[in-house]
């Protein structure tokens, strides 16, 4: 039995491809990244650390200028801060009447073009709710028509000198 196992074992030894370090070497050539791919790395990384660099000097710059100025902000913050609030609210009110202006200037662009029936995008849509909402009334109409008759011979029948 023991001698079956050894069999075995030299036989998978055998049929094993010799390591050859000639093979190694192509399976570490075909990984190996090419001049571009290389080019690209050393792109990345250098921008990268100049762009690190100037974080870092910005950083310090504000931090150094914020503690310089400290003083001068507080005394002057009584000016200052009530000038930053109305502007910022006029600013506001500007920004927000031109994009009202804009939206008016869209709507009334899209009904100009809806009205002279240009199909504007959007119009097939409110075709269709306008059809549906007319398709609406008119079973309501028919059916108030329809029971509103019904409902009348009922009210003669309650009260008949009514």
């Amino acid at each position: 039995m023991a001698d079956g196992f050894a069999s075995s074992v030299h036989h998978q030894r055998a049929t094993a491809p010799p390591y050859n370090s000639s093979t190694f070497l192509q399976r570490l050539h075909e990984h190996v990244p090419n001049s571009i791919q290389l080019i690209g790395v050393l792109t990345l990384l250098i921008t990268g650390s100049v762009l690190l660099l100037l974080t870092s000097l910005t950083v310090a710059g504000a931090v150094l200028g914020l503690i310089f100025f400290a003083p001068l902000i507080i005394v002057s913050s009584p000016i200052w801060v009530p000038v930053a609030a109305v502007l910022f609210i006029v600013l506001a009110g500007f920004l927000s009447m031109c994009g009202f202006g804009v939206v008016v200037v869209a709507v009334l662009s899209w009904m100009y073009r809806y009205f002279r029936g240009l199909n504007p995008p959007g119009s097939d849509r409110i075709d269709y709710a306008r059809n549906r909402i007319y398709d609406t009334a008119s079973h309501v109409k028919d059916y108030a028509r329809e029971y509103g008759g019904y409902l009348q011979s009922k009210v003669k029948d309650a009260a008949p000198g009514a």
